[in-house]
């Protein structure tokens, strides 16, 4: 079966009308979670963030273009959330904003993958997110409203973020590998 065949397969259930998205903010979220102590997971959360999204007709060439504001990291915890500000994690003075910007779709798997440019800290690399499409439907004032989760894995040290403290029991206090989650729902112009 050729890429293009995959992909259609994997798409066959989209039923997303071509054309320009926004980011319904709130019922939208930007999240990420890492180890802590190598014994359990911190999640965060960043609240404020602009993505201008276009479906193409032909949903291989469909593009999304995001940023997030980096000072509105979220981990319910407020001294860890003003660490993370520092220079020893995001230094959101000099580097206030990651960016996100697709490069292509295609298949993971039996699934669909956005390949993508992220940058933190004025890194840019090349990172895939694993699709999965929510559905489509109209909402009671009559706006078409489409949902998508995806995730990705990344090694922050990659993008310059190195801060780490050994624990005297083996291992470190912040793992590398990040998770990305993003859970979003769009709304059609």
């Amino acid at each position: 079966m050729s890429t293009t065949t995959m992909f259609e397969a994997a798409t066959s259930d989209l039923r997303l009308p071509a054309g320009t998205w926004e980011v319904d903010p709130v019922h939208s979220r930007i999240g990420f979670v890492a180890r802590h102590m190598m014994v359990t997971k911190v999640r965060g959360s960043f609240d404020e963030y602009s993505a201008d999204v276009h479906i193409a007709d032909d949903l291989t060439q469909s593009t999304l273009v995001a940023e997030v504001q980096m000072a509105s990291i979220d981990t319910g915890n407020v001294d860890r959330d003003g660490h993370l500000r520092t220079n020893d994690f995001f230094a959101v003075e000099q580097y206030p904003t990651m960016a996100l910007r697709s490069t292509g779709f295609g298949v993971d798997g039996a699934g669909i993958a956005m390949r993508a440019d992220l940058t933190i800290k004025g890194v840019t690399k090349p990172v895939v997110f694993s699709l999965e499409f929510d559905g489509v439907g109209q909402d009671p004032w009559g706006a078409t409203r489409a949902g998508f989760s995806a995730t990705a894995t990344i090694n922050r040290t990659d993008f310059g973020v190195e801060f780490n403290a050994p624990l005297e029991t083996g291992g470190v206090l912040v793992g590398e590998k990040i998770q990305i989650e993003l859970d979003v729902q769009l709304v059609k112009r």
